[in-house]
C-alpha cells in the first residue's frame, strides 16, 4: 500500500474530507456530492492492490473478467483549499490501520488543518422524520463548533470502520478532526439514503463556508422516499393482519407492558428485528425465530444479505 501523487500542488491550510462506503451509503454520498459540486482537479490517489483478493469475476454479455480494483483518490478543491480522499472500499485490521495513517501522512505534507469524515447514526426512526445530525470530535473546541451549525454532540457510543479509525489517527498526531453522522431508519441500512447524505451536505456547507445548490439530491431523495413508503406501508399491513386496528394498540404486540399503537409500528419492529440480529449473532440456534419474523413483516428480501452474513461468519470463524 503507498501513496502515489500525479502532480504538485498548492494549497494553505487545507481541511480534508474523507469518505468510504458505509450504512446507506450516506457518508461517501455527501462527500462525494460536495465534491462534484466544486471545481477539483485529482492530484494522487493509494495503490491498494495488494490489500483486495477478488473473490468472484465479472461477466458482461457473456465475456468473463476480472473486477476493477477499487480506486481511492486524493483531489483537491481551492476557495476555500479543500482536499478530498474518496475510497470505494471500506477495509478492516491491520490494513485500515495503514491506511488511516498514509491519508494523515498527505495531510501532514499539505498541513491540513482539520479532517472531518461522515457517517450514518443508526436509530428507530421513520424516513419522514427529520434527519438529525450528529457529532464528535478529537477535542473540545472542534467539538463544540460544531452545534452552531446544527449538529448534536454524541455524548457516547462507537463510531466504526475508517470514519472513526481515521479520527483517531489524526487527533494522535496532532491534527484536529470531527466526524458528522447522519440519522437514518434502522430498517435501511442497506438501502442507499440520499436524506441523509444531503443533511450531511448541508451541515458541512455551513461549517466550510461554501454555497452548494442541493437540488441533485430532489430526484434520489423522491425515489428513497417512494421505497420507504412502501416498507413502512408492509409493515402497517402486516398489523392489521395480526389483529391491530386504526388507532389501537394490538393483542401480543406490546412493549414496555403497553400495547402497540399502529403509529409505533415500524419504530416496534426495528428495535424487535434487530435486537433478534444481536440475539442469532450469538446463538444461531435462534435463526428460524428471526427468518419467521422477517417472513411475517414481509421484509425478507430486505434484510436477505445482512441474514446471511450471519453465517458466512460463522463459515470464516470455522
Amino acid at each position: 500500500m503507498r501513496v502515489r501523487l500525479h502532480r504538485d500542488i498548492t494549497t494553505e491550510g487545507p481541511i480534508l474530507l474523507a469518505g468510504w462506503p458505509g450504512m446507506g451509503n450516506v457518508g461517501i454520498g455527501a462527500v462525494d456530492y460536495l465534491r462534484r459540486e466544486l471545481p477539483t482537479e485529482e492530484f494522487g490517489d493509494i495503490d491498494m492492490r495488494d490489500q483486495f483478493t477478488p473473490d468472484a469475476i465479472v461477466i458482461e454479455n457473456g465475456i468473463a473478467k476480472m473486477p476493477e480494483m477499487p480506486a481511492n483518490s486524493f483531489s483537491l478543491a481551492t476557495s476555500p483549499d479543500l482536499i478530498f480522499f474518496l475510497s470505494e472500499a471500506q477495509i478492516s485490521g491491520p490494513a485500515a490501520l495503514s491506511l488511516a495513517n498514509l491519508i494523515v501522512d498527505v495531510a501532514e505534507n499539505y498541513s491540513v488543518e482539520r479532517i472531518y469524515t461522515c457517517a450514518a447514526f443508526a436509530i428507530p426512526m421513520s424516513y419522514t422524520e427529520e434527519t438529525r445530525i450528529l457529532g464528535v470530535a478529537t477535542d473540545e473546541a472542534l467539538r463544540d463548533s460544531l452545534v452552531p451549525h446544527g449538529a448534536e454532540i454524541l455524548n457516547q457510543g462507537i463510531i466504526s470502520g475508517l470514519n472513526g479509525l481515521l479520527l483517531g489517527v489524526a487527533g494522535a498526531r496532532g491534527i484536529d478532526s470531527a466526524c458528522l453522522l447522519a440519522t437514518l431508519p434502522q430498517y435501511a441500512l442497506s438501502l442507499p439514503n440520499p436524506r441523509g447524505s444531503r443533511a450531511l451536505v448541508q451541515t458541512l456547507s455551513t461549517v466550510l463556508g461554501v454555497s452548494v445548490d442541493l437540488s441533485g439530491f430532489d430526484a434520489p431523495v423522491a425515489q428513497m422516499d417512494e421505497m420507504m413508503a412502501q416498507i413502512e406501508e408492509r409493515m402497517r399491513t402486516a398489523f392489521t393482519s395480526k389483529g391491530g386496528e386504526e388507532g389501537e394498540g394490538i393483542e401480543g404486540i406490546e412493549e414496555m407492558g403497553e400495547p402497540v399503537e399502529e403509529e409505533e409500528v415500524p419504530n416496534y419492529v426495528m428495535r424487535r428485528i434487530e435486537q433478534l440480529f444481536q440475539d442469532v449473532a450469538k446463538n444461531r440456534e435462534k435463526a428460524a425465530q428471526l427468518k419467521d419474523e422477517l417472513d411475517s413483516w414481509g421484509l425478507y428480501k430486505l434484510y436477505e444479505d445482512r441474514f446471511l452474513d450471519l453465517f458466512r461468519d460463522q463459515q470464516d470463524e470455522e
